[in-house]
């Protein structure tokens, strides 16, 4: 009859790569174990990583449910298997590394995708500013292991590793850098928005004689950034940077532009623009993707930067169009791969001390995930730029400093 198999059609067996398996509906688990398998290693396989290999990336498999999963979920369940402790690798970024050079998101897509792309797409229409580092919805990281992570300045955005051999180091060449192409002096009024821990503010404060408002969306960060701050003249406040106001000679921002969302880019440079003064220089420092994306990765999406999106260029230059006159640019993107190994380093080193608070699960989370951000690096997938900005157009040509 039409639409129904024939009794002997439906014993006839199916291979998978060297197995046959029976297509009868008691099989119907097995079968379909057995192609999520074959399709993960021959996905791996493409990539130079074996199951159970003896090389330092190859993927050492603790669970078989782990081929299903990522079947099911892509590069979410990539990391969610990772997590649960469903395989490990000895060189976990150089495993990432392989898969994100030869599959990039192509070949590894879940079928449960949608609805985080769905997810993001409304988040962004909403919230003006989120924090960096957002953890796990139900364990969101306390002060403690993000000085763990970041080390004592408490700072989360890439480090300048040009002279640096450390990355206390690395993150105080990063604030000269911006100070010096900005050209501080004393007596200039700045703003730092996004300002995290303050250490930017703080730096420039002692060091270039500045004084200056920070603003962040974070009640703990802006205590953290006060008690830092202390006995100089600088103001830190909680506010939507929509509602700033004032005049000012240099404005700055550094990691915060990822979080503000594509549809208020736009708003967020007239907010700029309205603070700066007609002569003065504004900096902006940002991930940078090299192809339009509408969010993250879904794992990192769900898991630790909720509606959160990287720009591209042509959203950086429609942003700023007509409103500033861009002086110059660099790009320093494989530093953040060195900035996030060294984060990854300190987690492995504070984790004896961590551990009695967070679980192995938490752990492997933030492992992953500082992983698979410097893969992104060091595959130049993304990009680490610095932009300065003038109001108008410098009457004289900038003088570019690194």
């Amino acid at each position: 009859m039409l639409g129904r198999a024939l009794p002997d059609q439906a014993a006839v067996p199916i291979e998978v790569g060297a197995v046959a398996i029976d297509r009868t509906p008691a099989f119907a688990p097995v079968r379909l174990a057995l192609v999520a398998r074959s399709r993960i290693e021959s996905l791996l396989d493409a990539a130079g990583i074996r199951i159970d290999g003896r090389a330092p990336t190859d993927m050492r498999v603790r669970d078989s449910r782990v081929y299903s999963w990522l079947s099911a979920r892509g590069l979410r369940g990539l990391g969610e298997s990772y997590m649960n402790g469903w395989w490990e690798a000895a060189d976990l970024d150089g495993l990432l590394q392989r898969v994100l050079h030869v599959h990039g998101d192509r070949d590894v897509r879940g079928i449960d995708e949608a609805a985080l792309f769905i997810q993001s797409r409304l988040a962004r229409l909403a919230g003006p500013q989120r924090p960096c580092l957002v953890g796990t919805h139900d364990e969101p990281p306390g002060p403690e292991l993000l000085r763990s992570i970041l080390g004592e300045r408490m700072v989360s955005s890439c480090g300048y590793w040009k002279d640096a051999y450390n990355l206390s180091g690395a993150q105080e060449a990063k604030f000269d850098l911006v100070c010096r192409k900005l050209g501080l002096g004393p007596g200039m009024h700045v703003l730092d928005v996004g300002c995290g821990s303050g250490e930017a503010l703080l730096f420039a404060a002692i060091n270039y004689g500045v004084s200056g408002i920070g603003i962040t969306a974070s009640q703990e960060e802006a205590e953290f950034a006060r008690a830092r701050c202390a006995g100089l003249p600088i103001e830190i406040r909680v506010q939507d940077y929509r509602l700033l106001d004032g005049r000012f000679d240099r404005c700055w921002s550094v990691g915060n532009f990822e979080h503000v969302g594509a549809k208020n880019h736009r708003a967020y440079f007239q907010v700029l623009r309205r603070c700066l003064a007609p002569d003065g220089l504004m900096l902006l420092q940002s991930i940078v993707s090299n192809r339009p994306v509408n969010r993250l990765e879904p794992w990192m999406e769900k898991y630790v930067h909720p509606g959160s999106t990287i720009p591209t260029a042509m959203q950086i230059d429609e942003a700023y169009a007509r409103l500033f006159v861009m002086e110059d640019w660099q790009n320093f993107g494989a530093d953040f791969d060195r900035t996030l190994l060294a984060w990854r380093a300190n987690l492995e080193r504070s984790w004896p001390v961590l551990r009695k608070k967070y679980d192995d699960r938490f752990y492997r989370m933030w492992r992953f995930y500082l992983s698979a951000a410097a893969v992104t690096f060091r595959c130049r997938r993304n990009q680490l730029w610095q932009v300065v900005f003038s109001a108008n157009g410098l009457p004289h040509a900038y003088g570019a400093v690194r």
